[in-house]
């Protein structure tokens, strides 16, 4: 078995991602394709089969699956230092954009009142209606799993809570291996191989942090951002705009952020290339400053990847386990229900107030799928004409 390749420096790693993360705008589809040309078709680093393997498995875990899968490809190519040069590369640029973003809503508040976030705001219904369109067609293409997904949505709707948003993924998750949901099965030689502990170790400091997070901790402290921001990493799966509801819970019902800011601050970071998690600076700059903003960069992003290093190891089960295959199908159409509930909670509610706006997002929406228009784009202009009509 052959460990981690340490070809390549850990600089020109970080560079090469930094790079991507200044040009990888569209979001974590967009974000596999860039990767999969520079590291597949023209540096080689990985072969096609592995590559693919790489994917499947970190979109089988909580946290951003792009994200995840730089990471894996830093590891496979430099070992740990690679896979830190390449996460910091690629997440570097976004969170600093949103925590100057953050620093600005704070010395100028009544910015966050404007046209502008009327604006966005109905840009980010768009955008999750999009998004809610396309994973609910990729992720839902039976009955069964649409009845997960209406059942999860109505069932939040009803009662919102994080623990609530948790349960149904479990019991969505339950009942997809109960009723043996069909699942492509991966095939092909992702060799990982593990000669110690570690893997165990990555998976209780995970599983240690997950429950420290559940303490009760002082309202607005550093601490309490990382441990919403943790938790939210921890227990998203389907990537950035599946942890908006989770996000709206924490940080919006608790009444840490108006729903007005924390709108226009989603809808900027759609705007931004590299993750869409990079939101988590937006949030923790609006409470403290940019020492908030780090953490909640470190604590949302933490959690996927300890679960990347732990889960590497146990692939080879998943890849061959029917079971595991099909739990995996339910939690992913109660994800599609989950993001259901909150494209009309906080988002609708929260910016669709008349018939004007309704056209504004039809429009908007139409660009965005019919039009193929950039989304970094649809932002800028929606807040724009937002600025113009509102």
């Amino acid at each position: 078995m052959q460990k981690p390749r340490e070809a390549g420096s850990t600089l020109a790693i970080f560079l090469l991602f930094l790079r991507l993360g200044l040009t990888s705008f569209g979001g974590p589809v967009a974000h596999l394709g860039f990767f999969y040309d520079e590291f597949v078709k023209r540096r080689q680093w990985v072969t096609e089969q592995a590559y693919a393997e790489v994917v499947a498995l970190c979109q089988m875990l909580p946290g951003p699956a792009s994200s995840q899968v730089g990471l894996t490809v830093g590891y496979l190519r430099g070992g740990y230092p690679g896979a830190a040069a390449a996460w910091v590369g690629f997440t570097l640029p976004s969170a600093l954009i949103m925590a100057l973003f953050a620093s600005g809503m704070v010395l100028w508040p009544e910015a966050g009142s404007g046209g502008w976030v009327t604006g966005l705001k109905l840009f980010v219904v768009a955008v999750v209606a999009q998004a809610v369109w396309q994973m609910g067609t990729k992720l839902c293409p039976d009955r069964p799993r649409r009845t997960i997904a209406v059942l999860v949505a109505a069932a939040l709707l009803v009662a919102g809570s994080v623990w609530i948003q948790a349960l149904a993924l479990v019991v969505a998750g339950i009942t997809g291996a109960w009723l043996g949901l069909p699942s492509d099965k991966a095939g092909g030689a992702l060799d990982i191989p593990v000669r110690t502990r570690k893997p165990m170790v990555f998976f209780s400091l995970f599983l240690g942090l997950l429950l420290l997070t559940f303490l009760p901790w002082g309202a607005g402290a550093h601490t309490a951002i990382a441990a919403e921001l943790y938790r939210a990493g921890a227990l998203v799966f389907g990537g950035g705009h599946v942890v908006l509801p989770w996000l709206e819970e924490s940080f919006v019902a608790s009444g840490a952020i108006p729903a007005d800011t924390f709108l226009a601050g989603y809808g900027v970071a759609q705007a931004m290339p590299g993750p869409l998690f990079s939101f988590s600076a937006f949030l923790g700059g609006v409470e403290q400053g940019w020492s908030g903003a780090a953490v909640g960069v470190a604590a949302v992003f933490l959690p996927g990847a300890l679960l990347v290093f732990a889960g590497l190891p146990l692939w080879q089960y998943v890849r061959n386990h029917a079971g595991a295959r099909s739990a995996l199908a339910g939690v992913n159409a109660g994800v599609v229900g989950l993001l259901l509930s909150a494209l009309y909670d906080p988002v609708w509610t929260s910016g669709v107030v008349s018939p004007a706006s309704v056209g504004f997002v039809l429009l908007v929406w139409a660009a965005l799928s019919l039009w193929q228009v950039p989304v970094w784009l649809l932002a800028f202009l929606s807040g724009l004409v937002g600025f113009w009509l509102f």
